[in-house]
């Protein structure tokens, strides 16, 4: 497996459409809209050396960092503050992916959201997954962070696999809609 450069990112829009798959009656790119490289309020987003800039689909604040097991004990037991803004969140990306069946990608910080203390959790992008990206942020620093729509917000590094794997993803969050996606679980009913 390797890491793909610029110019590789870029031929894999040049690539024919899927016909083996009904998902892919669109063009296959992997990424859409494209840009080779631009400036939002002052972050760089686009196409990089060796990966792309994505951009977050909506405004979301931040609340203060309160450490990582009290958000991850709101997230499991689903408790807000409605007088105060959450450390974390999801959030959709601008961007809508179609990825080849033998490429992967995976989700990284960008520096200029790591030095405020804004953490993105590196998801996996899995070979032939498509649609839009939710991201999970979380703010670890000691005051409220806003992410505006159009922000920067996270590098996607994309790696050419060695072989086309026997089968690609066909799962819970294929053709993800614009919007963040809460978790799904599968064969799992809310206790009521």
């Amino acid at each position: 497996m390797s890491i793909l450069p610029d110019f590789q990112i870029r031929n894999l829009r040049a690539l024919e459409p899927r016909v083996e798959n009904p998902w892919y009656k669109l063009p296959r790119y992997v990424l859409e809209p494209w840009s080779e490289r631009s400036k939002h309020r002052g972050m760089s987003y686009g196409l990089s050396m060796a990966g792309y800039d994505i951009r977050a689909a909506e405004t979301v604040t931040l609340g203060a960092g309160t450490g990582w097991r009290a958000v991850m004990n709101a997230v499991r037991h689903r408790v807000t503050d409605e007088g105060n803004p959450s450390s974390f969140s999801l959030l959709s990306s601008i961007e809508h992916f179609v990825m080849p069946d033998d490429v992967m990608a995976i989700v990284h910080d960008k520096s200029t959201w790591a030095r405020e203390g804004l953490t993105v959790q590196n998801t996996v992008i899995e070979p032939g997954w498509h649609g839009h990206l939710t991201l999970e942020v979380n703010n670890q620093s000691h005051r409220n962070v806003t992410i505006h729509a159009g922000d920067p917000i996270a590098q996607i590094v994309f790696h050419q696999l060695n072989a086309k794997p026997q089968r690609t993803y066909d799962g819970k969050y294929q053709g993800q809609s614009a919007g963040a996606v809460a978790a799904r679980y599968e064969g799992h009913t809310e206790a009521a």
